[in-house]
């Protein structure tokens, strides 16, 4: 028998953390069960009462809906506690430590989001008179020569909205470059260790991808790079440091000989963090590069946004970066949004308006409190924080390059091997030791990564706790007999594990009411 929300009405049958002991509810203490907002709905329950509106004449052109949206009909406390109860199933940098390689989850400080708070700044408009936001534009322009220094590259674009929006721009400027020269090159060259989003952004831009191995030192392949140069070689895209944490001791060499056929230097900034205030990526012969703000300077992560995605650009390329920019004139800062003439051969607009303006007033707060110093110190403490885990853990696991890393530690599943075992397995237990996952089966040159990216903003109380975790789980699965164990993880989760891989091949992605028993 069903309950009008579709729940089983016998005592302790709601719960679903698999464990013989369930209470009536579902409840466990304040683990608090809640069904599918759907499933709440009362026909004609509201939370607000409205009147009936007068009959309008419809603007829609003959595409007016002709059936109901589908919205259950919730009172207000009904809303405000199903959302409640679940934010506080959510896992964030606010909460714990967040180990996901590659994704540089680090302290978002209080003291940015005062200053995006601020009057004058957190209630602008970007369609307001220019000579009202002049503060808002010349703080556009600060971060954008911040920005600038540090890389050590003429030009800025700060109009992308994300690192893929970011590569889009970048590579898209650099076809711009071709174009005007007449040259219809054909392949863009990619390491097979880069971010997932390299290729899809050649391809969505004409161009046919390539892809360069790894050599046995986890960097690219020297010989192979070379080999695949030519002509019609638009541009190579490469992290540095790239995704095995390691840094591209050759970069100078690849700069080189990329320019050497006519071709430019892309090189995927998502690593920044790693060697902020020790290298620009302008002295070692980049052309174009994105800056992830929330991974380097602080600003929010995750949930789809607001993402920012500066690009810097080399002299080369500069000319044909995107507008709007911010430009200074006799009357003061304003938007040059269009392409005067003959004034440069930008390839376009990339979106509406001019960027992320919260993002980008985090973004100069944290820079502003830390000074050249301090940004200088975030990347030797993330470079340290990642060795120190790589040294607690690598008699346990293994380390498939040799030597220091970057800002992140990569292991592969080498001694797991017979164990019954998986990286999958180990991420699912350390759920249960309160951890978010570190990065699994990335990259994909490592068979069964774990990469681990710890930041500089972990203590080293916090990195011996999770070095702990991961050890205990290590040695347990190396233990015979222990394989179920791993495989029914996670236990104390409010879901248990999930079938992954027939989520993303059969999704449910829309609801439907429960039969009736």
């Amino acid at each position: 028998m069903l309950n009008n929300v579709g729940r089983p009405t016998r005592p302790g049958a709601a719960s679903t953390n698999g464990d013989a002991e369930n209470t009536y509810t579902g409840n466990r203490a304040l683990n608090l069960e809640t069904p599918l907002i759907f499933e709440q709905g009362v026909k004609g329950r509201v939370g607000v009462d409205m009147r009936e509106p007068k009959d309008v004449k419809s603007r829609m052109g003959g595409l007016e809906r002709e059936t109901d949206v589908g919205l259950p009909d919730l009172s207000e406390p009904q809303v405000l506690r199903h959302y409640v109860r679940l934010s506080r199933q959510n896992y964030s940098i606010d909460a714990g430590f967040y180990p996901l390689g590659s994704c540089t989850m680090k302290h978002n400080p209080r003291i940015n989001e005062k200053a995006a708070r601020m009057k004058g700044l957190g209630d602008i408009h970007p369609m307001q008179p220019v000579s009202t936001v002049q503060g808002a534009l010349e703080l556009i322009d600060d971060l954008a020569h911040w920005l600038k220094t540090i890389t050590g590259m003429p030009a800025v674009a700060m109009s992308p909205a994300a690192g893929a929006h970011g590569e889009l721009c970048g590579v898209m400027a650099i076809r711009a470059a071709h174009d005007a020269k007449g040259e219809a090159r054909t392949r863009i060259l990619v390491p097979e260790s880069a971010h997932g989003t390299n290729p899809a952004t050649a391809a969505l831009c004409g161009y046919k991808v390539e892809s360069v191995p790894a050599d046995a030192n986890g960097r690219m392949d020297m010989v192979a790079f070379e080999a695949k140069l030519g002509p019609d070689v638009a541009g190579v895209m490469l992290t540095n440091p790239n995704t095995c944490g390691l840094f591209e001791n050759d970069v100078k060499k690849i700069a080189d000989l990329i320019h050497g056929v006519g071709g430019y230097f892309y090189c995927d900034g998502a690593n920044l963090n790693a060697i902020l205030g020790r290298t620009r990526p302008g002295d070692l012969g980049v052309d174009a590069m994105h800056i992830n703000l929330h991974k380097t300077f602080s600003t929010p992560h995750g949930g789809g946004g607001p993402g920012s995605g500066p690009v810097v650009l080399s002299e080369a390329l500069a000319p044909y970066a995107p507008v709007p920019y911010v430009a200074k004139g006799d009357a003061g800062y304003f938007l040059q949004e269009y392409v005067e003439e003959g004034a440069n051969q930008s390839f376009g607009r990339m979106k509406t308006f001019h960027g992320q303006m919260g993002m980008f007033i985090r973004a100069l707060a944290y820079m502003l409190s830390h000074g050249a110093d301090g940004l200088r110190q975030i990347a030797e403490d993330a470079v340290l924080n990642a060795n120190y885990i790589r040294v607690g853990l690598n008699d346990l696991l293994n380390s498939p390059f040799d030597g220091v890393c970057m800002h992140e530690a990569l292991f592969d599943d080498s001694t797991l091997k017979d164990t019954g075992v998986t990286t999958l397995d180990i991420s699912k237990a350390m759920i249960d030791e309160g951890y978010h996952p570190m990065t699994m089966y990335f990259p994909l040159v490592v068979h069964g990564a774990m990469l681990i990216e710890p930041t500089e903003s972990e203590t080293k109380e916090t990195l011996d706790m999770f070095i702990g975790s991961m050890r205990h789980l290590i040695e347990k699965a190396q233990t015979s007999n222990n394989a179920d164990f791993f495989t029914q993880a996670p236990k104390f989760a409010p879901r248990k594990r999930l079938d992954e891989t027939a989520a993303a091949r059969s999704p449910i992605l829309r609801w439907s009411a429960p039969e009736e028993a």
